[in-house]
């Protein structure tokens, strides 16, 4: 496994762990003496994956591009979501699905899903959908 996809799983673990930023970054700076995944080397990654999988992840096969992968129900990625809807029901935006605001959301934050943002890039990304949605529609929100 090469180091991005390491730190792709460190990050879904971390999430699907419901772990905090300080709870996270103590456990790194344990298990490897780094407080963050970009300066590790391959071992001191596995070392923390390993750590998180006997936390209790999983890590679960990628399937098909249509795989029902779950849309992941934070409470900031649904408030993304329902931003997204609404201006696409005010005509604001034209494509609707769940890619098209996956793609945005790429293109605004660098991050390729919602479940990866962590809480102050999807705080950023509420923020511009409602400045967006403002310019739009004149609302005073």
């Amino acid at each position: 496994m090469n180091k991005q996809r390491l730190i792709q799983l460190i990050h879904i673990a971390r999430n699907d762990l419901q772990m905090d930023e300080d709870t996270y970054r103590q456990m790194l700076q344990g298990l490897t003496g780094k407080a963050s995944t970009k300066g590790m080397d391959i071992t001191q990654l596995n070392r923390v994956l390993e750590s998180m999988k006997k936390k209790g992840f999983r890590i679960k096969p990628a399937g098909k591009a249509k795989s029902g992968i779950p849309l992941d129900s934070h409470p900031q990625s649904k408030k993304i979501r329902a931003l997204w809807l609404e201006m696409a029901d005010a005509g604001v935006i034209r494509d609707r699905s769940e890619k098209a605001l996956t793609l945005w959301v790429k293109r605004e934050t660098g991050i390729s899903a919602l479940r990866w943002l962590n809480a102050e890039q999807a705080s950023s990304v509420i923020e511009k959908l409602k400045k967006w949605q403002r310019r739009a529609t004149g609302a005073k929100r």
